[in-house]
């Protein structure tokens, strides 16, 4: 068993980077900059300019907004950080949102004070710099390198909070280094009472599913797999299809603007998902205890934060990719798998899903949660019968480690160009 020292640290590590989000995490992260820009302002401000890196650009152009009535991107998002946003609840900034406050924020936008642009000549990818002007005053917020990791405020000239060029854990504090085995090892062996809080992930993130059936949200992946057409056409009522549908219904409502809470994981609502539905959906259906789950989801959303550390919060790299590979291995887990068959099925992912590209956040991202689960589960199947792809096998190695560097290496380095060239066909499409 990993000593309790140890262990801490790992359950800190989760606590931070599994936590509730309403919305799109980029563009709630505007929102969350915006109102605390608004915060140090002390008034309404006369001018809002927000300065952004091409990644949170990218991802906020196509996404609906919480508790807007299907308004996307930014302006009503900025629009709402500056009425009735509150720093103090992070990524569930707009919580407070109503109609009114809705309206009164179109009202803003006409003004016109509202001005975004591609902030130049920064190398960190997640990167929010808001200033806010009124009564000849003027304030500064700037997140960087997390979504609620505030580097910079000041007031006036006065600087305030400076912390740029620092860690870039959003707490501040130094990640526990993990490998695949130790992930395995801490979700196998911890004490479940000290784990059990990830629970929480569970109840958020099936309950935004289920709310996806109520109504009708984004392109309805999770409605129409659920429908009794398909089930009678093309797919049959199990659990397969039960987890597609599920996991596509969560990412449906999000991608709407649903203000339905989830719980996110290294700050993305549907990594969140894809980390937990396809974990809850299998040990439900398949009668699994309370405990046999809680351990399942442990190594899912751990497995997905350890990737996501030498990957980057930002990348060209579809998130999906990551965080089905967490749920890979949790289900691999619930099968009755061992480290062995648990890494046999993050070799399997490894060599299937790298390159698919992030073109954003936007309804469409149902879809490819639904590609990254569907692989998650065949990977599953195929590490459970010993079936594993291998080293001689394109950018597979035998050490898995090592397998996940050149996956993440690939998605932080090797697609930068890609990043660019996504971000210029998006911003240059003909209307």
């Amino acid at each position: 068993m990993i000593e309790k020292s140890e262990r801490e640290q790992i359950i800190a590590l989760i606590k931070r980077e599994v936590v509730p989000a309403i919305g799109c995490t980029e563009p709630i992260a505007v929102a969350l900059c915006v109102a605390r820009a608004t915060e140090l302002l002390e008034s309404r401000p006369e001018q809002i300019r927000v300065a952004l890196s091409a990644n949170i650009l990218k991802n906020a152009m196509g996404v609906g907004i919480p508790g807007t009535g299907g308004m996307i991107g930014l302006p009503i998002a900025i629009a709402l950080g500056t009425l009735i946003g509150k720093s103090a609840y992070q990524l569930e900034v707009l919580k407070d949102s109503t109609p009114e406050a809705v309206e009164e924020g179109k009202r803003l936008i006409g003004e016109n004070i509202i001005h975004i642009a591609l902030k130049e000549g920064i190398e960190e990818k997640l990167y929010i710099e808001v200033t806010c002007q009124a009564d000849g005053h003027t304030a500064t917020a700037i997140i960087s390198g997390g979504h609620t990791r505030f580097v910079h405020e000041s007031r006036d000239g006065v600087t305030l909070l400076d912390r740029q060029g620092g860690v870039t854990e959003e707490s501040g504090e130094k990640a526990p280094e993990l490998t695949l085995r130790k992930v395995f090892e801490f979700a196998d062996t911890t004490p479940i009472e000290e784990i059990a809080f990830i629970g929480e992930a569970k109840r958020l993130n099936k309950a935004a599913a289920e709310q996806s059936f109520k109504a009708r949200y984004g392109h309805e992946l999770g409605r129409t797999l659920r429908g009794s057409q398909s089930e009678r056409t093309f797919l049959d009522n199990n659990t397969f299809t039960h987890i597609l549908s599920y996991t596509s219904g969560a990412c449906d409502a999000r991608m709407a603007g649903a203000m339905i809470p989830v719980m996110s994981n290294s700050g993305s609502g549907n990594q969140g998902i894809a980390a937990t539905v396809p974990v809850v959906v299998y040990a439900e259906d398949n009668h699994k205890t309370e405990e046999e789950l809680t351990r399942a989801l442990i190594l899912s959303h751990l497995t997905a934060i350890y990737i996501k550390q030498s990957l980057g919060r930002l990348s060209a790299l579809c998130g999906c990719v990551v965080a089905a590979t967490g749920s890979s291995c949790g289900i691999t887990y619930l099968m009755g798998g061992r480290y062995e068959q648990v890494s046999y099925a993050v070799q399997n992912m490894i060599a299937t899903l790298t390159g698919m590209i992030c073109d954003g956040a936007k309804p469409s991202c149902a879809l490819k949660l639904t590609s990254g689960v569907s692989t998650a589960v065949l990977s599953a199947i195929l590490a459970m019968e010993q079936k594993c792809v291998t080293s001689v096998e394109g950018i597979v190695e035998k050490d898995v480690d090592r397998s996940i560097r050149n996956l993440t290496h690939i998605g932080s380095v090797g697609m930068n160009e890609t990043d660019r060239m996504v971000l210029d066909i998006m911003t240059h499409k003909q209307p």
